[in-house]
This record gives structure tokens, C-alpha cells and sequence, in this order.
């Protein structure tokens, strides 16, 4: 079995490094735009990134959802509040996230059974 957070993690680790290393004050700007929305202030950190969550589930994408299990794993956020978090986003997004249900499911099996642990710097998805 491959390690998919780990294929996961260093995929973004270079791909975000090559987009910011191009001289583009828009996707720089769009970037810490992203990592400040997330750190903590009235709102704090579990709260945002459940929050990012549900936003990811309900747009449907993968690598959002797979970043934000991981960032409220790292952040301590417990499996059942994860669960509740995935019926947020179902009930919200309807059937259609079933899928994406599934591969969260096994996204955050995988990060309990200890594969590489979650990404730190907050640039999404």
C-alpha cells in the first residue's frame, strides 16, 4: 500500500514551492491571504479549519478535504468532531459527497495509523 499522505504532503510541498517561485504578486497575495484567514483569532484554529472542512466537502475537492483532515488532525481535532464536521458537509452538499466522504474517511485512517504527519504552513488544498 503506497503512503498517500506522504505522496500527498510532498506533491503540494513542490508544487506550491514552483508556483511561488514564479514573480506573480497575485498568486503570492491569493497565498498569504489563505494562510492568515486560517490562524487563530476570535475563531480559533480547530474551528477554521472545520470550517474549511465543510467548504471543501461541499465543493467537492480532494485535496482541500485531504489538507483540512490533516490540519484538524494536527490541530487535535477528534474523530468524533471530525464525523459531525463530515455530516455538516453531506447534509449541506448532498449525496454527491459521498465519494468524497469516502476518501476522507481513508485520508484521516491513514494519518491515525501514523503515515508522514500533516503539513504545517498553510497554503491550501
Amino acid at each position: 500500500m503506497s503512503d498517500r499522505v506522504a505522496e500527498f504532503n510532498a506533491f503540494r510541498q513542490q508544487m506550491n514551492e514552483r508556483i511561488l517561485a514564479h514573480d506573480n504578486q497575485v498568486v503570492r497575495r491569493f497565498f498569504a491571504l489563505d494562510t492568515q484567514t486560517y490562524k487563530a483569532g476570535v475563531l480559533d484554529l480547530q474551528t477554521k479549519e472545520l470550517l474549511g472542512l465543510v467548504a471543501s466537502l461541499v465543493l467537492r475537492c480532494d485535496d482541500c478535504i485531504s489538507y483540512h483532515v490533516a490540519q484538524c488532525h494536527g490541530a487535535g481535532v477528534s474523530r468524533d468532531a471530525l464525523f459531525e464536521t463530515f455530516g455538516v458537509g453531506l447534509v449541506v452538499g448532498g449525496s454527491i459527497v459521498i465519494p468524497h466522504l469516502r476518501r476522507a474517511v481513508d485520508f484521516l485512517d491513514r494519518l491515525e495509523a501514523g503515515e508522514q504527519a500533516a503539513p504545517s504552513a498553510h497554503e491550501h488544498g
